[in-house]
């Protein structure tokens, strides 16, 4: 080929590495190869935004960049850093055989730590650091960026005892130190190891003269790993690690990890295919991994990137976590705190013909004092499901229930036998069930079966809206916050609390957590 290959590269000291083989391995062949150091996208223009193009890898838009504005005509990367997805217009045109895809620990002193409950290690991948906190719960992991030697004179001017770097890119500039270990428990970044050169799609004597780099067991490998992630749907931002190798038998491997952040929560899966058989093995080990709990761990992860936009001032299950949608990244804490009083066994074991609870707190706080089978209570009135549903499971039948305090206390007044009633509440409870009754003659015996302690905090001002499940969850919020957000209420009585300060307050369908879920889902469809 007559034409001269423009080649791209950045300029610090492994991408000119990894540019020069490939010049010199094309040279070698008979082409002639001119290097362009492309430093910045910043002067660089296109009549497309780059997110139509698909431009996103951090490490590759510059290149990408000067390749669709006709600057070069091939660029070459670091495989690992090539997102799934190229750009329109550019294609992979070859993969270099790859070198080694391990992470090593380059450590500063002795291995002691690596047996003692305190380390600090550094690395800015969240697989790196996730796998490690996974095998060393109790070490700490601090952050590490910059080019290869930036970050040794890091390592050696903190009093950090090791920091992880990929095997290959240190041995290609010959700056692997004197004290390393291979870390062959830890699996690499999908293609980690391995070199991309990538070409525009229509420039076909460019491709072919590319062609001839290309190594077809790495390819092979590599593009196995890479649709593992690609399935995964992670990035950057997710801890995910693979490889793939074909053994003497032509038996192809490929085993793959997901991992939070922390390293608390680790999926495998390791599959294996006949060579020509094997071109669904990402895929395959992505899906089963999704299957066994990956699909929460990746919504999981996605949230704790999200700037938090809804706030419960309850403490949300898992499940009730992973019940909200995506894009209503919540967060949650108490914000009262309950404490049982002590109610005298005298008092609890007498004949009590009408009993009534408006909450689920007031029945298990009587519990605390007596069993179900020592109390002698005929009928049992309640507010809510799940009090109805505790009490049935305690005593076995409830003889009315209602949503709220005042529906309950009007059919009371209409419905009840006799004219006494015993009242289990708490120190905040609302006085609308007992005014009712009062003023309908209807006596009360009151027992103060429990307390609520407001505990409240700030929340952060990006929060649009507030989950609120009690009226005492209202006041303890606005202790520390504004009301100007939107309150989703569990039910009437909350949100009548509410609207006393807030000026957009919705109420859920049931009074359930999972219903305020719902009606929060609404404004949060995707």
């Amino acid at each position: 080929m007559s034409k001269v290959i423009r080649l791209g590269t950045r300029d610090s000291e492994l991408a000119l590495w990894q540019a020069n083989t490939v010049k010199g391995q094309l040279q070698a062949l008979g082409h002639v190869v001119k290097l362009v150091r492309v430093k910045s996208t910043g002067d660089l223009v296109l009549d497309k935004p780059l997110y139509e193009l698909g431009v996103t890898g951090i490490f590759t838009k510059t290149l990408d960049v000067a390749m669709l504005n006709g600057t070069i005509d091939i660029a070459v990367h670091s495989m690992k850093d090539v997102p799934t997805a190229l750009p329109i217009g550019i294609v992979k045109a070859a993969v270099l055989k790859r070198g080694n895809y391990m992470d090593i620990l380059a450590f500063k002193e002795n291995e002691e730590f690596l047996g003692q409950r305190e380390g600090i290690i550094a690395t800015g991948s969240l697989r790196r650091q996730a796998q490690w906190l996974n095998r060393y719960p109790t070490h700490t992991v601090v952050g590490l960026r910059g080019n290869i030697n930036s970050r040794l004179e890091k390592l050696y001017d903190n009093n950090w005892n090791g920091a992880i770097f990929a095997a290959a890119g240190l041995e290609r500039i010959g700056l692997e130190p004197e004290n390393t270990i291979g870390l062959t428990w830890m699996l690499p970044a999908p293609a980690q190891g391995a070199i991309m050169v990538v070409a525009m799609e229509d420039d076909e004597e460019i491709r072919e003269a590319c062609a001839q780099l290309n190594h077809e067991e790495t390819d092979t490998c590599v593009t196995l790993e890479r649709d593992f992630l690609r399935e995964l749907e992670g990035g950057c931002s997710a801890p995910i690690g693979a490889l793939s190798y074909i053994d003497k038998e032509n038996v192809v491997t490929l085993k793959g990890v997901l991992l939070n952040v922390d390293g608390s929560k680790k999926l495998e899966a390791e599959l294996t295919a006949p060579l020509g058989k094997h071109k669904n093995l990402g895929i395959d080990c992505a899906k089963s991994i999704l299957a066994r709990g990956g699909k929460r761990l990746m919504t999981e992860l996605a949230s704790a990137d999200a700037v938090v936009n809804i706030f419960s001032t309850k403490k949300l299950t898992h499940e009730q976590q992973l019940r909200l949608n995506i894009s209503a990244n919540a967060d949650s804490d108490d914000f009262i705190k309950v404490s049982p009083n002590r109610i005298s066994p005298i008092v609890l074991k007498k004949e009590h013909k009408n009993v009534v609870f408006t909450s689920k707190n007031a029945v298990e706080s009587v519990l605390t004092s007596c069993s179900a089978e020592e109390l002698k209570f005929e009928n049992i009135y309640c507010v809510g499901r799940k009090t109805r549903r505790l009490i049935k499971k305690k005593f076995g039948i409830v003889a009315h229930f209602e949503n709220n305090a005042t529906d309950l206390a009007n059919y009371l007044v209409e419905f009840i036998d006799g004219t006494e009633v015993t009242y289990f509440h708490g120190n905040l409870s609302l006085k609308d069930l007992p005014t009712i009754l009062e003023e309908n003659n209807i006596a009360i015996n009151a027992i103060e079966a429990y307390r609520t302690k407001l505990s409240g905090k700030e929340i952060p001002n990006e929060v649009k809206g507030i989950m609120f499940y009690s009226p005492s969850n209202v006041e303890s919020y606005l202790e520390e916050n504004s009301a100007d957000k939107i309150a989703y209420c569990i039910g009437e009585t909350t949100a009548k609390a509410a609207r006393t300060y807030f000026k957009e307050v919705k109420v859920a369908k049931i009074p359930t957590v999972e219903s305020v879920i719902d009606l929060v889902n609404e404004d949060y469809t995707k």
